[in-house]
Formats: structure tokens, C-alpha cells, sequence
């Protein structure tokens, strides 16, 4: 679990973020919503530790990360998986080694060892014969697999990711999100997911916190985005037509 307490941030004298408090949950994949400049992805980063809190302190099962030493906030960042937007593969390395890096960089595991973590990566997001491509070599979609594999190369306990829809199609954006959850269940990770993509909110939204102006307006699930009284939501969801057809979807479902 991983609970922000009374987070604010600012940058040149300028407020992005004004006391966040939320919780997010193992097995769950909790979603962070919210316009262009509204503060997710300062939020997110200031959860992972790429930026400190002015006030306040996030916490990682009952550890408060922002006020350990930095030796001390290295072990949790081992437990930490992170899927960046545009994969942010290493165009120099191959797939295999791109999996291995987090490998090499924090443990001492054997060659064969973390052979044996990236077969099981590569096979867990379909990817068994991939290990000696480049990423130029590759589909976004797969780009971002391998993404997932790297993130999860580790084990990791939390798992963040940063609009890993961006620049898919709709369709390969489904299945990237079905693998997030997939594999969130499967290993009861606390997931993150910095998103501005609404299908991605009907299909996986176990818990929604949508910011607006560096507030929390609104959190709830899928199931109860479309039935809020909150004005500011309200207008974010309803201004594309894709979020209308969503809404007669679950509608249909419900």
C-alpha cells in the first residue's frame, strides 16, 4: 500500500499540488486523471521520489519514503517497477539487455539468474522470441511490452506507469492495458497510472483520484465516474465524444 499524506509542491513560488491525501491499493490499478498542467505527473513523481515534497510524506507500507536517507530510500526504489511514456527503451541495446538493466544495476544475481528472469519476463508479456531484436526493430506496442518487462524485471511490490497508452492505437492500447492488470493481480502490486486516456479509465479503473488545479476533486471507481455531482470532472470526461460513446457503453453493461 501507498498513502500520501498532505502533499503540496511548488516550483518558482507556484503551487502544483495543495495537500493530496489518498491511498492506493495492492491488486488494484489506481488511475490518476486530470487536464494537461492539472499536477498528476508531478504527483506521480513526487510519489517515486524525482521530486521532493514541500510538505507532507508519502508513504510505502507504513515507511515514510521522503524522510529516509538516501541508502535507505535505494531499497525501496528496488521494489519499484516503472513503464515511462514512449517506453524509453535503450535504442542501443538489445531487448534482452534492456530487461537485464535494472538486473545489473541493482543486484547481485548470477548471468544465469537473470537469463532465467528475462525469459520469464519476455514469456509473461508474449514476447518469448525477442531477446536479440533492437526496439527499432520493434511495434510500439511491443516497445511497450518490453517496457513492462523491464518494469517487472525485479519483482517489483509497486509498479508505476506514465500514460503508457500514448502514441498506440486504440486497439494495442487494450491489450497494454489488460497486460497492466493482468499482471497487477497476479502478483498483488500496488500500480500507478499517470492517464489521460478514458478507455483505459472504464477498462482497469479500480480507483480513479482526479486532480484538478493540484487538488483532489474527485475519487471513486469506474463504476462511478459517470454518476458525479463534480462539476469539474464532469466537464474533463464529457468533452470528447469518445467519453460519450464510453459512458452508453457502461450504461449497457450496468
Amino acid at each position: 500500500m501507498i498513502a500520501v499524506q498532505h502533499i503540496s509542491k511548488s516550483f518558482l513560488g507556484k503551487e502544483v499540488l495543495h495537500d493530496i491525501n489518498t491511498t492506493f491499493q495492492p491488486g488494484q490499478c489506481s488511475l490518476i486523471i486530470g487536464a494537461s498542467g492539472s499536477g498528476k505527473t508531478v504527483l506521480l513523481k513526487t510519489i517515486v521520489g524525482l521530486h521532493s515534497p514541500d510538505s507532507g510524506d508519502v508513504i510505502f507500507d507504513q515507511v515514510v519514503f521522503n524522510r529516509l536517507k538516501l541508502s535507505e530510500q535505494k531499497k525501496i526504489r528496488q521494489r519499484i517497477g516503472m513503464l515511462f511514456q514512449g517506453s524509453a527503451l535503450f535504442d542501443f541495446a538489445t531487448v534482452e539487455e534492456n530487461i537485464r538493466f535494472p538486473m545489473d544495476f541493482f543486484t547481485d544475481w548470477s548471468n544465469g539468474e537473470k537469463k532465467d528472469r528475462v525469459d520469464f519476463c519476455l514469456k509473461r508479456v508474449h514476447l518469448e522470441n525477442a531477446h536479440k531484436k533492437y526496439p527499432a526493430e520493434l511495434s510500439g506496442g511491443m516497445q511497450k511490452r518490453v517496457g513492462i518487462a523491464r518494469a517487472i524485471a525485479l519483482n517489483p511490490q509497486y509498479l508505476f506507469c506514465d500514460e503508457p497508452n500514448s502514441g498506440l492505437d486504440p486497439l494495442t492500447a487494450i491489450h497494454i492495458d489488460e497486460l497492466i492488470a493482468e499482471i497487477t493481480q497476479e502478483y498483488n502490486i500496488t500500480t500507478i497510472i499517470n492517464t489521460h486516456d478514458m478507455n483505459s479509465v472504464l477498462e482497469i479503473g479500480d480507483q480513479i483520484s482526479f486532480i484538478h488545479q493540484g487538488r483532489i476533486k474527485w475519487e471513486g471507481s469506474r463504476r462511478e465516474i459517470f454518476h458525479t455531482n463534480c462539476p469539474e470532472l464532469n466537464e474533463f470526461v464529457f468533452t470528447s465524444n469518445l467519453a460519450k460513446q464510453l459512458k452508453t457503453k457502461t450504461d449497457i453493461q450496468l
